[in-house]
């Protein structure tokens, strides 16, 4: 069991990388395959009651590979954690199979209180560099979070959501295989809901403007042939 979860991990980073050069360059070079590896021992320990263990055990790895992983959380299968340094996945987060998490991502909480405090992350999820997702809300299966976003609410299903707070922006999703965002931002030209409002009311004043502008042009047109008709009168 144990070696089918190594062999698929490093199949996944093998093909979604293209830096990845051989199995054992993964192997050996990888930080967020070592994490995985890690987790799974202070998992097991966590799950067994030896707390202090397995707490001791994610603390080693989190110096040895700059990822913080709490040794109760939930990792689903052929997790990518890419470049990895500063991720940070909180005590009752739970992540799907698939996903793809960069650097500096923080399943975190967002305000202290007990119980379920952290995300659960569907399955194919990838979150971008930076990325906040604070609190115990959903995010679902194939969507995407963009690098920075802060994201505090649920995000549904083939989603992509970015910007503080995150927003949701048009993404047009394949029909055939499943598609990969690199640090989840759609590859089209989608703008951000709120750049996109600014620039449909910039749009509307523009328009505006040149209705104004008409308008005087007529109102001036139309005083000048009545002063031409009184002129004549007289």
């Amino acid at each position: 069991m144990a070696f089918m979860f190594l062999r698929e991990t490093i199949r996944t980073y093998r093909e979604r990388d293209p830096a990845a050069r051989s199995w054992l360059e993964v192997l050996l070079c990888y930080p967020g395959v070592h994490a995985a590896m890690w987790h799974r021992l202070s998992h097991w320990l966590w799950g067994h009651k030896f707390y202090l263990a397995g707490r001791f055990s994610s603390h080693i790895a989190r110096w040895l590979t700059g990822i913080e992983i709490h040794p109760a959380a939930r990792l689903g299968r052929r997790l990518v954690i890419d470049h990895g340094m500063g991720v940070v996945i909180g005590e009752t987060a739970e992540l799907g199979d698939d996903c793809y998490l960069y650097h500096q991502v923080t399943l975190g909480v967002a305000r202290t209180m007990g119980g379920k405090r952290h995300p659960t992350i569907g399955n194919n999820v990838i979150i971008g560099a930076g990325a906040k997702v604070l609190g115990p809300i959903t995010v679902g299966d194939n969507a995407r979070i963009g690098s920075n976003a802060v994201v505090v609410d649920p995000v549904p299903a083939d989603t992509t959501v970015v910007g503080i707070p995150a927003r949701p922006v048009d993404r047009k999703l394949p029909r055939k295989a499943p598609h990969f965002d690199p640090y989840g931002m759609p590859c089209d030209d989608s703008l951000d809901p709120l750049l996109r409002d600014l620039e449909g009311m910039r749009h509307e004043l523009s328009e505006l403007e040149a209705r104004v502008a008409r308008l005087a042009m007529l109102n001036q047109a139309q005083q000048h042939q009545a002063q031409q008709r009184q002129a004549a009168g007289e």
